[in-house]
């Protein structure tokens, strides 16, 4: 192939790539799909490395789901000046962030600590501590280029919907497909994309399609069911229990101790979800 045939083909090969991609940016905007941040590691490493700020001038949140979508970061700066750190996890239990600054001597602010019983007091502790522990190891070995690579995707982003890995990635994409489980094989309930969008200040949000359409919330309704959120199996007690008390007492003492302020939310839910957790908890 001689030099302007080359030319020719990578040309060719260039406008198909931007075809494709500006198609699908087109479609999914039509779609009425916002831009949404993926809430990963990296995201949540560069809230992580803001918790330094004085009591009085930021407030960092720990939690599972609901202080993610129950909080309205633009609402809580205006009305009390203060930035937010959103530090929660969808879907797990935030004692090892508890632990981590709790064990983080630079740690001296006010945090909130948000309480989903089923994940704070979970029955599998592997299960709700894993993605919070792999989120912490991330942070811990962060490298610059890690960090660089976080801000240039954060500009990206910002600008292109369908860069949202967890919602239009091909393999999120194939997870739609309707296929049964089988005998050993769990696969895992596909959640409504417009249940579960993302700002970049890591606060969760449902989009207007979502939250006008009821039966996209009743599938999610019955997603939560399939997770075992109905479970009522009774929840840990005694010793188990004790020690949790004890492990959360003794983080809370390290961080006051250094001038830190701890506090807890119970924030609200209801229907057969709270019926579960009355009866387990």
């Amino acid at each position: 192939m001689d030099n302007s045939s080359f030319k020719r083909a990578a040309l060719l090969t260039l406008f198909l790539v931007i075809s494709t991609l500006a198609g699908w940016e087109m479609y999914l905007r039509n779609k009425g799909y916002p831009i949404s941040y993926d809430d990963d590691a990296s995201l949540w490493s560069t809230k992580r490395r803001t918790v330094y700020q004085p009591a009085d001038a930021a407030t960092v949140f720990i939690g599972s789901s609901r202080i993610k979508y129950d909080l309205d970061i633009p609402t809580w700066e205006k009305l009390t000046g203060e930035k937010v750190i959103q530090l929660a996890m969808v879907g797990t239990s935030p004692r090892p962030f508890l632990d981590d600054l709790a064990a983080d001597k630079n740690f001296k602010g006010k945090l909130v600590i948000d309480i989903t019983e089923g994940l704070f007091f979970g029955r599998n502790k592997k299960r709700t501590e894993k993605t919070s522990s792999e989120f912490e190891e991330f942070y811990k070995k962060w490298t610059p280029a890690q960090r660089f690579s976080a801000v240039v995707d954060h500009g990206i982003e910002s600008g292109f919907v369908f860069l949202e890995k967890n919602k239009f990635s091909l393999n999120t994409l194939l997870d739609d497909l309707p296929i049964q489980n089988r005998k050993g094989v769990f696969k895992r309930p596909v959640f409504p994309r417009g249940f579960a969008m993302n700002t970049s200040d890591r606060q969760c949000f449902m989009d207007e399609r979502f939250t006008s359409d009821t039966i996209q919330q009743k599938i999610q309704q019955q997603n939560w069911g399939m997770l075992g959120s109905l479970d009522r199996t009774p929840g840990i007690t005694g010793d188990s229990l004790t020690d949790v008390f004890k492990e959360i007492k003794n983080n809370i003492d390290k961080i006051e101790a250094r001038g830190g302020t701890v506090l807890f939310v119970r924030t609200p839910s209801s229907g057969a979800y709270r019926e579960a957790e009355i009866a387990v908890y």
